[in-house]
């Protein structure tokens, strides 16, 4: 659900809100954020095989796993920043809507379920290994997203209808 948010309001967004944002906030970099929808679409794909991949860890080790429980800890963590988000934006933003409702109660009750089935949980050293692997595992998603989707310095990569030639928008 929360991806799916996501994938609907994202793109658009960041065009609305650009303006608002320049004049607001003039020091950050705004025109990175123009993200086409095919760079979004590929982004969140990106980031949930990241995620299934922890899962998977998870599932593997009955929740034991580093891996998932920092996973675990970026996934609740990167909710409250969707609230952040919208508090400092004084507005809606991606992921506003289902942070509260999914992704932070998830994270939750997924700590307490660990702790009722006494998984040995480091809490303290997960939430920070994810804290600094966040952005750079959401930076190495959305520069492979760039790299996927803006081919470039190849004569057959013709731009037709504002995407390169052959992509059909993905």
């Amino acid at each position: 659900m929360h991806d799916a948010e996501e994938l609907a309001t994202m793109a658009g967004w960041t065009r609305r809100a650009r303006p608002r944002l320049e004049r607001h906030v003039p020091w950050v970099p705004w025109e990175r954020l123009d993200l086409p929808q095919r760079h979004v679409n590929t982004a969140i794909g990106l980031m949930g095989g990241v995620i299934a991949g922890a899962a998977a860890m998870g599932a593997r080790t009955g929740g034991r796993s580093a891996t998932f429980q920092a996973a675990l800890a970026g996934f609740g963590v990167h909710g409250v920043g969707h609230l952040a988000q919208a508090a400092v934006t004084r507005g809606y933003t991606p992921g506003a809507v289902t942070a509260p409702l999914v992704v932070i109660p998830y994270a939750l009750w997924a700590w307490r379920r660990l702790r009722e089935a006494g998984v040995p949980t480091s809490a303290g050293p997960s939430t920070a290994t994810a804290l600094a692997a966040f952005p750079l595992v959401l930076g190495g998603v959305h520069a492979l997203a760039h790299v996927l989707t803006h081919r470039r310095h190849h004569p057959s990569n013709a731009v037709r209808g504002g995407e390169p030639a052959g992509w059909g928008g993905f």
